[in-house]
């Protein structure tokens, strides 16, 4: 592929976790804290080992495999939130990503403050946010709960909320993890129509879940994960069928 052509070039990406850092208490720290404990916590030591893969422009790939396999620590790695120990991470163009359910909002910002944080966060303008604010609260069906403070939505709102705000600023590439989890089957709908349209734009889309249903649902292409490693890249059913024999076998030795 042409180097123009990627939105997204790992090359042999090595992370491993050496213990929790001091992040301090900024709104940016605490992400980082809160996203590293979680890693260090479900990862193995060498939490992924080698990884190279390329995304195109307007590309949609699935990161699937058992826990522990590295999937949110790539998307952590390629969203910046986390340093990779070796390897060459490059990306083009502006990041959104949902790690899980507004991990990056403010807890006592109401839901329009964080919608305009967000954007600012992103390089936006105020003015160019505020511009969006009428679609991303339609397609979050938030306007019941947009003067609330975050830490009173639920995780569903929340994650309505997360969503709509990243596929609304533009985005070149979207990382997704288990965010679509939390929500129901028609907004599960309203998301792949969105995603279709950003990859119509260009947007590269990196989609973890562990709902297969899901993973077809927005993706043609997927990576397979093991103990940090790809052990399979290609069509996405094929992909699938590896990881549920993968699975199987698995359950059969324990």
């Amino acid at each position: 592929m042409p180097e123009a052509a990627k939105a997204i070039d790992i090359r042999d990406l090595v992370k491993r976790y050496r213990g929790l850092p001091n992040v301090g208490r900024s709104l940016k720290g605490a992400v980082i804290g809160r996203l590293t404990r979680r890693y260090a916590a479900h990862e193995a030591p060498g939490a992924l080992r080698g990884v190279s893969l390329t995304v195109a422009p307007g590309e949609a790939v699935a990161v699937v495999g058992p826990n522990g396999s590295g999937k949110t620590t790539l998307l952590g790695v390629m969203s910046g939130v986390l340093v990779p120990t070796s390897g060459e991470v490059q990306t083009r163009g502006r990041i959104c990503v949902l790690l899980e359910a507004a991990v990056a909002f403010h807890p006592d910002l109401t839901g329009r403050e964080n919608v305009i944080l967000q954007g600012m966060i992103l390089g936006m303008r105020r003015q160019e946010v505020l511009s969006q604010l009428d679609d991303i609260v339609a397609f979050a069906q938030a306007e019941a709960y947009l003067e609330q403070a975050v830490r009173t939505l639920s995780l569903g709102q929340r994650a309505r909320l997360g969503f709509s705000v990243a596929a609304h600023l533009s985005p070149d590439i979207f990382l997704i993890d288990e965010v679509l989890a939390v929500v129901d089957e028609e907004f599960h709908q309203a998301c792949y129509q969105r995603l279709r349209e950003l990859r119509e734009q260009g947007c590269a889309v990196m989609f973890v879940s562990h709902v297969m249903d899901q993973v077809r649902a927005v993706c043609e292409r997927a990576i397979l994960l093991d103990e940090g490693r790809i052990i399979a890249d290609g069509a996405t059913d094929e992909v699938i069928r590896q990881y549920e024999l993968m699975a199987a076998e698995h359950r059969l030795h324990h």
